[in-house]
């Protein structure tokens, strides 16, 4: 059966640059207008699953389906917020349906009570239909049907779960690119060991040493920089300072440049600033090594009518790189705050931003050259897109996980890299092997290990059994301890609040980077271990 859910109040005008205020400045309109534009699916309504679900709603995904045939249990009551007493009985994703719901009006939603693999034998193309499928503790078998499905139509899947004090999460998709990464700490582009011409001009035509003291205290550091920078270059040969000796003798030539007071004292604020600038301020002008990696990629360099957008844009930089740029990215054309008069601070702003906006249109005229001898129509990339790839070409990146059916063949499995884990006392791999035994167990028994307490010491043979067999199959031999085994069975596949809740937030928000295709998500699997209040990435 399925239904779509809604509040009974009417939501009215809401003023969403109000109401989503913080995430806006996370992710700007056009992140917020993907949110919610997407129709995301969660399978099983596990207390994880809700509370993954919370976290994109409260924002504003668009929409949501929860597929799950189960019933609601006193069991499910007590460790899920989106389940009441009153549920009992009743089907498990409609009464967390309804409860979600009510967090936010502008977002709908629906459910199904039918079980995936009904619904793939029914409808095989179903959930190819969401921009996001949420998958929690899903049967091996029935996870490897519906992560097949889901690999060939490029549809991403999330698989998440909160098992005793350990928290998983695993990202599959296909190829997931993204334009705005936001780094940390990223060096302004600036160009001073390359300036272009307008930039060149403009600072030829000052003078430090006919300018007034105002004047003189006033200059942008930028200014500063490449005026003695000039200098330097005359006395070495055109080179710029790299080494660390060198940047203090820099230093030293720019502070000989400051004017003293009345008192005898050095006091120039943009002075001083030039020399904090000079270790990142003079960093060579380079095409960054994981974007030529790009440029060497087969999807740039093989174009075909299928080719996304990104691919598309990602070819024109390249094309641009090799032509206007002379071997330079598109200019980003910002530049920092910095001490200096409003007027020549705001000419100098807007001298980054006419190159930045003519490498910006050599851009777009290249990619609709491309665009035409695709036989694509100009609509399929969007101005903006183009004006975003440029203003962040130096920081793109390109995501490829392996398919779920790769992870579980043992031939294709990473064993290399496992064994290396092994040999790490810190490493979280021994529960990714134990959860891949876990579901091992489940298949093979119908129950989690130590579900049922009178089963417990049966139930530890087993799963090391599983364990074991799992290792075997990757040529390895029984590395898991038994304290470990015990553990496991100890857990009994109980969903702990507070690992629910930590994997619910951190599970939403590479929910969201993977809707906005912002920020890069991890890749491909996470373990929690609340036991250390530890955490790994690891590659399977």
């Amino acid at each position: 059966m399925s239904a779509s859910i809604s509040t009974s109040e009417k939501s009215g005008l809401v003023d969403k640059s109000t109401k989503y205020d913080r995430q806006l400045r996370l992710w700007g309109d056009h992140g917020q207008a993907k949110l919610e534009e997407a129709k995301v699916c969660l399978i099983n309504a596990t207390a994880t699953g809700t509370e993954i679900l919370k976290n994109l709603i409260l924002p504003g995904v668009g929409a949501f389906t929860i597929v799950d045939d189960t019933k609601v249990t006193g069991e499910d009551v007590g460790c899920n917020f989106f389940l009441e007493k009153s549920g009992i009985g009743k089907n498990r994703a409609q009464v967390a349906a309804e409860l979600l719901v009510e967090l936010n009006q502008e977002v709908r939603g629906d459910f199904l009570d039918e079980s995936p693999d009904q619904i793939l034998d029914n409808q095989p193309k179903y959930f190819s239909n969401f921009t996001l499928v949420i998958a929690c503790r899903l049967p091996e078998k029935t996870l490897l049907r519906i992560a097949k499905a889901l690999w060939v139509d490029e549809v991403p899947l999330l698989l998440a779960d909160a098992y005793g004090f350990l928290g998983y999460m695993r990202i599959v998709v296909k190829e997931h690119t993204v334009i705005e990464t936001h780094p940390d700490n990223a060096i302004s582009d600036l160009r001073l060991d390359k300036p272009f011409p307008a930039l060149r001009e403009y600072v030829d035509s000052l003078n430090l040493k006919t300018m007034s003291q105002k004047d003189h205290s006033h200059t942008p550091f930028l200014i500063l920089l490449l005026k003695y920078l000039d200098e330097w270059k005359a006395l070495h040969l055109g080179t710029i300072p790299k080494s660390f000796q060198e940047k203090a003798a820099f230093k030293k030539l720019i502070y000989s440049g400051m004017i003293v007071n009345e008192d005898g004292v050095l006091e120039e604020d943009n002075f001083e600033e030039a020399v904090r600038a000079v270790n990142t301020a003079l960093t060579p002008t380079t095409v960054p090594s994981q974007i030529q990696a790009i440029f060497k990629d087969q999807a740039c360099l093989q174009l075909t009518s299928e080719s996304k957008p990104f691919w598309i844009m990602m070819r024109a930089v390249k094309e641009f790189v090799e032509n206007e740029g002379e071997g330079n990215l598109p200019l980003r054309g910002s530049i920092p705050d910095m001490t200096a008069d409003s007027e020549r601070y705001i000419q100098l702003q807007n001298i980054y931003h006419e190159q930045a906006k003519k490498d910006i249109d050599a851009l777009t005229r290249r990619v609709y050259q491309l665009l035409q001898d695709l036989g694509k129509p100009e609509s399929y990339v969007l101005e903006h897109d183009i004006d975003l790839f440029s203003k962040n070409a130096a920081f793109l990146h390109v995501m490829r996980c392996r398919s779920i059916e790769q992870e579980y063949t043992p031939s294709k499995g990473r064993v290399t890299e496992i064994v290396s884990q092994f040999d790490d006392p810190d490493s979280e791999i021994v529960w990714y092997v134990l959860l891949r035994a876990v579901n091992r167990f489940r298949t093979e028994y119908q129950r989690y290990p130590g579900y049922h307490s009178d089963d417990v010491e049966m139930d530890i043979v087993g799963l090391k059994a599983c364990a074991c067999r799992i290792l075997q199959e990757w040529g390895l031999g029984p590395l898991v301890k038994d304290d470990y085994i015990h553990e496991m069975c100890r857990y009994g596949a109980a969903e702990l609040q507070s690992i629910t809740a930590f994997i619910g937030g951190t599970a939403a928000q590479e929910a969201i980077k993977i809707i906005t295709g912002q920020f890069v998500p991890f890749n491909n699997t996470y373990i929690y271990n609340g036991m250390s209040q530890t955490a790994a990435t690891i590659e399977v």
